[in-house]
């Protein structure tokens, strides 16, 4: 007898239907299946067999084929488990198959039969409200998760014999709901706060620059300087995330399994801090089945690369075009891949491998020729790529044992938040949310300079040979500065301040 069951798959971000078909039927008893299935799959007919008779359901000793189709997509995860399990079960006419053609199945099945979590459920809900299925059998842990996407009826559920006597009778229950808009607003506290760094004042200026205008930013300094404290408190200052930016941030989550049990959604900006020995695959994504990387987990959040001349030099030059485009390309043989990457760039780096080279406490013991190379191991066209370079100093005792408690993460964060309310009104004609993603005509016709704002911007070019790019940096962080002093007009202190935040061109 021939079983379909409907489930879906995952390639990149994307979801797709896939039938699984099982015909039982006399013959050699064995397991065939087929479908390009990866060895995850292929395994699960070791799972699936002791699952059902621990679930006490009978093993059909018969010639067992299992389709997973489309044939020509490469299928790969555990989450077919469920689907073929009733398969089996309907083909050996052990339930009806017609109670099988209005769900959707997921679910990894353990060897007692209980049902365990899988990635890509926001995806997949994502696409099951385009299709006819709108009801979802999933494991209890992906409830949350499903039940954020309203238009789903969720059927959450412990394990295999649970879901063969739920559909033999599920009209006596209702359907497992969520409040999306309230998980949000419960969940948006962070541990950090930026009172709780001393000192360091201009620097915390340079982030509030760099976070209301969506700049990418680099920290130079020696060690313990409080770089990489600085960077871990950047998401405390950020807007909140909006229902829908939640929604994509869950997505890229969600298919890249990195979403905790129970959560559901993504609540807080992320903060991606990758190792500087991370591979190219794994910084910007791939795999034969392509897969999200860091820059993509970042996404709507921050990316800190902390160490970063110490980066691969293909990882660093990869940034490149997500930096420019917001998206990240990965091309395969018969199709090519868009993953989303709109996140603020946070780096840090030693002055010189000694690190301390400009330090007033410590001497430097690298020669010209050591800094030189260390600095050459990042490229001019990144380091175009990032508007605001800072010193971050080494603290001294007094701003240590300062008493007065520092400005704290809400209050920095409500002044960024009226400035990116009047970007966006100024930029919505123009489809983008901040200054650093304006164009070389949105620049020409948003940045308006006084003349003795020119006169300066002018000398500036000349004296520290700003390229093209460059100059185009100096122009947006100066409408961001003047955003937050409420002017309408670029002024010659604008100018002035985003020129200080330059700091690679002056020095090296």
């Amino acid at each position: 007898m021939l079983a379909k069951v409907l489930s879906y798959g995952l390639i990149g971000i994307e979801a797709y239907p896939v039938e699984t078909e099982v015909d039982v039927a006399r013959g050699l008893p064995v397991v065939n299946l087929v479908g390009l299935a990866t060895p995850a799959i292929k395994e699960s007919k070791v799972r699936v067999k002791p699952a059902i008779k621990n679930s006490g359901f009978k093993w059909p000793g018969e010639r067992i084929t299992i389709s997973l189709a489309p044939s020509d997509i490469k299928k790969d995860g555990t989450g077919f488990d469920l689907a073929i399990a009733l398969g089996i079960l309907a083909a050996s006419e052990q339930i009806n198959p017609k109670h099988l053609r209005d769900f959707c199945v997921l679910g990894e099945l353990s060897l007692d039969g209980s049902l365990r979590p899988v990635k890509g459920i926001l995806p997949i809900g994502l696409a099951l409200i385009e299709s006819q299925t709108k009801d979802l059998i999933l494991p209890i842990d992906n409830a949350r998760e499903a039940a954020i996407i309203s238009e789903l009826r969720v059927w959450p559920l412990k394990n295999l014999k649970q879901v063969v006597e739920f559909l033999n009778n599920h009209e006596a229950l209702t359907p497992f709901k969520i409040d999306p808009e309230e998980l949000l607003q419960d969940n948006r506290s962070y541990v950090a706060d930026f009172s709780e760094i001393k000192g360091q004042f201009a620097a915390k200026r340079a982030l509030e620059v760099a976070v209301a205008g969506g700049h990418n930013l680099l920290m130079i300094g020696p060690p313990g300087s409080g770089k990489t404290m600085l960077a871990k408190r950047i998401p405390t200052i950020m807007p909140d995330l909006s229902l829908a930016e939640a929604l994509e941030v869950t997505t890229i989550h969600s298919a890249s399994n990195k979403i905790p049990p129970q959560q559901g959604l993504i609540t807080v900006r992320p903060f991606r801090f990758p190792h500087h020995t991370i591979s190219y695959a794994a910084l910007v994504g791939g795999g034969s089945i392509p897969q999200p990387g860091e820059i993509s987990l970042a996404h709507q959040g921050v990316l800190f690369l902390d160490e970063l001349p110490e980066f691969r030099r293909d990882c660093l030059e990869a940034l490149r075009q997500p930096l420019e485009d917001n998206a990240i390309r990965i091309s395969r043989l018969n199709r090519s891949f868009t993953f989303p990457a709109d996140f603020i760039l946070v780096c840090a780096m030693n002055p010189c491998p000694c690190g301390h080279f400009s330090d007033s406490r410590k001497a430097c013991t690298c020669n010209t020729t050591k800094i030189q190379m260390y600095m050459n191991k990042i490229s001019g066209p990144l380091l175009d790529r990032i508007d605001i370079h800072i010193a971050v100093p080494s603290l001294l005792y007094q701003d240590l044992n300062d008493p007065q408690d520092a400005e704290s993460s809400k209050e920095i964060k409500q002044r960024i938040e009226i400035v990116r309310a009047v970007q966006h009104e100024r930029l919505k004609s123009e489809g983008i949310f901040y200054n650093a993603g304006m164009t070389t005509r949105q620049i020409k016709k948003y940045c308006l300079l006084q003349d003795e704002a020119q006169s300066l911007l002018k000398m500036a070019m000349a004296e520290l040979g700003l390229s093209a790019r460059g100059y185009n940096k100096v122009l947006k962080v100066s409408r961001t500065i003047a955003d937050l002093d409420g002017k309408s007009t670029i002024q010659a202190q604008h100018i002035s301040e985003a020129i200080q935040y330059r700091s690679l061109d002056q020095r090296f």
